[in-house]
């Protein structure tokens, strides 16, 4: 039912053309618009003024809903943030597993809730830090774990049972996963009592990030063991996170990120379902992980579309009877890309403004983005501030007070329903190429992403969108602020330390546990198990993927125009 009377709506209607003709034309005449038009990041115009009008079939039992009940606009919790805040789970790894245990030790110290765990490049392509793939690239954009020595010291002296962990991993997610397991079980803790999040969305690679490394049919094979096994083994444990993060990272506007994630995720349901597993046993530990730009309530109406957009889908179309299932959790982080080398103490502002909207619209997850990023990997002081960012908001701002304050604003739930609606319509255009493998294949994603990157950097060059410190209010002045130094001496250590663990390991052990997993590998059985036992030997990341290299073949992307 309507929240509007049609004789309400008919004198709003009224005001607003008197207003336009008399106040409004009045206000024109003396002072001019400083645009001829307004647009999100997104380049979606914004009209002048919201009114009643611009939602007139707003349902309120229908479109919105209390916190924490089906379709979960305003929220997924009953009482959001006054019950508990987010986690504030800082993303953090560089260097050695001995230089990233210290940062961790560090954030932990300073209130943070989570760890979050980042990778460097070899890592993150299945290589070992000695392979002459990975020269040059050890530490430089996370930590280096080649094999479970590694992940042994990077979480030495930390309880393991005790925190929630999220690692950015995607096409080893599985035997990143296992060595996490197994150091883990060494502590002396069990599976179940074992928190976190494997980023482990490789369709998102294919789309966005291409830190693929087999097909797409073998690797969706080894997200749906992941799945199958987690919600066996590993009952806290999110075995996904659904991630749009990169997509927007790689140009795509707000929508884009909302529809293409929200397929990826439509995508994992299906090849799980396909494999048998009943939809309440392993929806309710599927999560999401969303990028924050810049412009305020896009953010806020996307994390509120997408929360009814999945909580429709999951009830409606597959058939989820648990409310668990039907419910969209999330992290989310502050829009790297939106960051400058250029005068990089403005990015704390931005920071701040990003964080506020994750905030706003409702995020059970937060890492907020070190002013340096865009010259180093933070240092100590950048990450520090952008930790109290996130403290700031949670106790002096007062926007946790009450849930979802923003809702009713006529701006917020027209664009709300609008990205709601453009979101549909991808899928429409997505199903109909025939799902979202093939959309893959065809290069749509690609195409669709690069044409609003060019779209919004042709903006920028043409002065359209001022980006300030960068187009606009240009300072030329000297950078001031302390970059990280990692260890000069760390990469040999590394080798040092993995050539040792070759040396010592029970090295037939560990050819019979990799012709075991090539065993497992060329059948159907879930992988998860032989992992875990070729981790437990000590074989390395490389000799495990390289396992899967030859039994799955190496992915080389289509030229796509």
């Amino acid at each position: 039912m309507s929240l509007f009377n049609d004789e309400h709506l008919q004198q709003i209607r009224q005001d607003k053309e008197r207003w336009e003709k008399t106040t409004l034309a009045q206000s024109l005449a003396r002072r001019p618009e400083r645009k001829k038009a307004f647009v999100t990041t997104s380049s979606s115009p914004v009209r002048r003024l919201y009114t009643p009008l611009d939602i007139a079939d707003f349902d309120y039992r229908r479109d919105l809903g209390m916190p924490g009940e089906y379709p979960f606009t305003r929220g997924v919790y009953g009482s959001m943030y006054r019950g508990r805040l987010w986690t504030m789970r800082m993303f953090a790894g560089f260097g050695t597993a001995e230089e990233t245990n210290q940062r961790y030790k560090y954030l932990l110290s300073q209130g943070n809730m989570g760890l979050s765990v980042a990778f460097d490049m070899p890592t993150l392509y299945g290589y070992d830090t000695d392979a002459p793939e990975a020269l040059g690239e050890f530490g430089k954009c996370g930590v280096a774990v080649s094999s479970l020595a590694d992940m042994e010291i990077l979480f030495d002296g930390i309880p393991m049972g005790e925190v929630s962990t999220s690692m950015t991993i995607n096409s080893p997610a599985a035997i990143l996963w296992a060595m996490y397991i197994v150091a883990a079980e060494k502590q002396g803790y069990k599976r179940e009592q074992l928190r976190g999040t494997i980023q482990n969305d490789i369709l998102k690679e294919y789309i966005a990030q291409k830190e693929f490394l087999f097909p797409p049919r073998p690797s969706m094979r080894l997200v749906t063991d992941t799945i199958e096994f987690g919600s066996k083994e590993l009952p806290k444990w999110n075995t996904i996170s659904i991630s749009g993060y990169h997509i927007r990272e790689a140009g795509a506007t707000a929508v884009q990120e909302l529809a293409f994630t929200l397929a990826d995720g439509f995508a994992y349901v299906e090849a799980a379902l396909e494999r048998g597993l009943d939809i309440d046993e392993f929806a309710p530990r599927l999560s999401f992980f969303f990028n924050v730009h810049n412009d305020f309530f896009e953010e806020i109406a996307k994390f509120r579309a997408a929360r009814r957009i999945w909580a429709k889908a999951m009830r409606e179309k597959y058939g989820a009877k648990d409310p668990r299932s039907w419910l969209l959790r999330t992290h989310a982080q502050t829009a790297g890309v939106s960051l400058t080398a250029q005068q990089p103490e403005n990015n704390i502002v931005r920071v701040a403004i990003q964080s506020l909207a994750a905030v706003l619209g409702g995020t059970q997850s937060l890492h907020t983005n070190s002013m340096d990023e865009a010259l180093a990997l933070p240092s100590e002081k950048a990450v520090t501030i952008a930790l109290r960012t996130q403290q700031i908001i949670a106790h002096e701002s007062g926007v946790t007070n009450t849930i979802d304050p923003l809702a009713g604003s006529y701006f917020v739930e027209q664009l709300t329903n609008q990205m709601e609606e453009e979101a549909e319509t991808y899928f429409r255009r997505i199903e109909a190429q025939g799902g979202v493998i093939p959309a893959i294949e065809s290069g749509f994603f690609q195409r669709e992403i690069a044409e609003a990157a060019y779209r919004y950097q042709m903006e920028i060059d043409n002065g359209e969108r001022i980006i300030v410190g960068v187009n606009e209010f240009v300072a030329d002045e000297p950078l001031e602020i302390p970059l990280l130094e990692m260890d000069p001496h760390g990469y040999d250590r590394q080798v040092a330390r993995l050539q040792r663990v070759r040396a010592e390991r029970d090295n037939s052990a560990v050819q019979k546990a990799l012709r075991e997993l090539a065993d497992y590998a060329r059948g159907t059985e879930n992988l998860m198990p032989p992992i875990i036992e070729a981790v437990k030997v000590y074989a390395t990341l490389g000799e495990i993927t390289d396992v899967f290299r030859e039994v799955f073949g190496v992915y080389h992307e289509p030229v796509f125009y």
